[in-house]
């Protein structure tokens, strides 16, 4: 199962939004790009999308930008990912009336298993996990 490159850069442009959140300033598309190594135009696409599921929003102006337009424990991988792909994972079996029962059956298992990890999944868990790992000692 591969997730595309699309779905990688929208949870980083969340990400690098989250890094922001508590500033309550808007970042500049450029400025989130080179952050978070993403192409810029690639980027403003993807910030269309997740604008559209309301997980970030669009300052306009001299300020502008964007930032997240929720907390970032408000939002979850899953809610990311389901705005890129419109679910977390979907099995093309499910669709398919050849598909025998109980093959169908471990799909959906396995598409619980998933859709409720990313559920799972915050943003403000991965920058935590994120700064932790920044972190350096000393002995």
């Amino acid at each position: 199962m591969n997730l595309s490159v699309k779905s990688d850069y929208a949870a980083r442009a969340v990400l690098g939004l989250a890094r922001h959140y508590h500033s309550g300033k808007a970042l500049r598309v450029e400025d989130l790009a080179r952050e978070q190594h993403i192409p810029q135009n690639y980027l403003v696409q993807i910030l269309i999308e997740l604008k559209s599921s309301q997980i970030v929003k669009s300052i306009r102006g001299k300020e502008g930008g964007y930032l997240l337009d929720k907390a970032p424990e408000d939002i979850s991988m899953a809610e990311v990912l389901r705005c890129i792909h419109g679910n977390v994972f979907e099995p093309a079996a499910l669709q398919n009336q050849h598909c025998p029962p109980a093959l169908k059956q471990a799909w959906m298992q396995m598409q619980s298993v998933l859709d409720k990890t990313a559920e799972g999944i915050r943003f403000h868990q991965i920058l935590e996990e994120d700064s932790r790992s920044g972190e350096m000692y000393y002995i």
